[in-house]
């Protein structure tokens, strides 16, 4: 069998050039007892190429964790570029506000705290300006509703991922008892049914294991 692990590892190597405060804020979310739930390297390199590309100014990211893909997002923006994070947690919170201000890319973060669904709400009362790109990285449970609510802080062209769906191919199991992977399922289905919504999904493999992502493109927004 193929070394996947060690693959990925020598292209992160040879291609991915982290910036000393992701690899600091690794060790602090390790010290500080979070999850290792965070992207690897290649798919935060990933992220941040795919801001660039889309010349994104405004990020959206649904589920904070340490702030690992934040940065990579944020290392991406312009100059006046934000990226607005949601996070559950206040202890996560309070760790990532931290290797926020250990990095270079602090002043173009805004992070909000409290349940992802009640702050995208109150962002979408509040008219908040659309956003460029989201990424969907929280309790997978409730994606759909973030999905849901992501379309009307979008605009026709919006990107939107959504982050670990294939769930070691749990995916297909239809009578899986696990919420997680039923959110997945629901997620899938609510992006199948969209009308405003053309989308895919890539497998990975890699240092992670095997997972993979969905990418949507905005074709049409829903009425406000």
């Amino acid at each position: 069998m193929t070394d996947y692990q060690g693959v990925d590892h020598y292209f992160i190597d040879q291609l991915v050039n982290e910036d000393r405060a992701l690899k600091d804020l690794l060790d602090t979310n390790q010290k500080e007892g979070l999850p290792p739930h965070d992207v690897s390297p290649s798919q935060g390199k990933f992220l941040a190429m795919l801001t660039k590309i889309t010349k994104a100014d405004r990020v959206l990211e649904i589920g904070t964790l340490g702030g690992y893909s934040t940065l990579w997002f944020a290392s991406a923006l312009p100059a006046h570029g934000r990226i607005v994070t949601l996070e559950y947690s206040s202890h996560h919170a309070r760790v990532a506000r931290a290797n926020f201000e250990n990095s270079h890319f602090a002043h173009k973060i805004d992070l909000i705290e409290g349940a992802a669904a009640k702050s995208l709400q109150h962002l979408i009362d509040q008219q908040e300006k659309p956003f460029d790109l989201i990424f969907i990285d929280a309790d997978k449970e409730n994606n759909a509703l973030y999905l849901e609510l992501s379309l009307q802080l979008s605009n026709v062209g919006t990107i939107i991922i959504g982050d670990n769906v294939v769930r070691n191919g749990e995916v297909l199991n239809k009578d899986s008892t696990d919420s997680r992977v039923q959110g997945v399922r629901r997620f899938v289905e609510a992006l199948s049914a969209s009308p405003y919504l053309d989308s895919t999904a890539i497998e990975t493999i890699g240092v992670k294991g095997y997972d993979g992502f969905t990418i949507s493109l905005v074709n049409a927004t829903p009425p406000h």
